[in-house]
């Protein structure tokens, strides 16, 4: 896997910028939370089992959160260049998580320690809004995802979802695609041609 040529310092610009505003100061303080992480394709992010400790910002690559029921892999997630994921459950209960994290392509992801960014967080208000802000972006995807799935029809959520996730359309196997909008991979490739038509 090629290293971008990017630092610590360029992602916490980034998160300030889609976040919160912050100082020069502030920025140091940011920069020295942030833990950089690259995992290969098909590589294992988050195992169930395991408790999630961190808020994991996706700068390149592709990754896919899921679960198992009934012997069948479920996906909860697709998250793409420069978003957030998190098991969000785990992550503030401090309980083993029932989900997993698998990285579908080449990923650089940048962890923010659940325990530091708080301890920061407490001396720091625009780092407060930045923290705010990540968890009410985690939440209004969540909900925007269980509205699809539960009030939009095959075809409705399919075209939904190429016009929010562009990339991940292109990008993901289709049947985690198919997974993720609750439908079967055979449904989602009739969906698909009548969409095309």
């Amino acid at each position: 896997m090629k290293d971008l040529a990017i630092t610590t310092r360029d992602i916490a610009r980034e998160l300030a910028r889609k976040y919160s505003t912050m100082t020069h100061d502030e920025l140091d303080i940011l920069e020295s939370v942030l833990v950089p992480m690259k995992f290969n394709k098909g590589e294992m992010i988050l195992r169930e089992g395991e408790v999630c400790e961190n808020i994991y910002y996706l700068e390149q690559g592709l990754i896919r959160q899921f679960y198992y029921k009934n012997g069948k892999e479920l996906t909860e997630h697709l998250g793409e260049d420069h978003t957030i994921f998190m098991c969000i459950e785990s992550l503030f209960r401090e309980e083993p998580t029932k989900l997993q994290v698998e990285a579908l392509e080449p990923s650089f992801v940048y962890a923010l320690p659940k325990a530091k960014l708080e301890e920061v967080a407490m001396h720091n208000v625009n780092i407060q809004i930045l923290y705010r802000k990540i968890l009410e972006e985690s939440l209004i995807l969540s909900q925007r995802h269980a509205d699809l799935v539960r009030f939009e029809t095959a075809s409705d959520r399919y075209q939904k979802m190429c016009k929010h996730w562009p990339q991940v359309v292109l990008r993901a196997p289709l049947v985690y695609i198919a997974s993720y909008l609750q439908m079967t991979p055979e449904t989602l490739s009739r969906v698909r041609a009548s969409v095309l038509l």
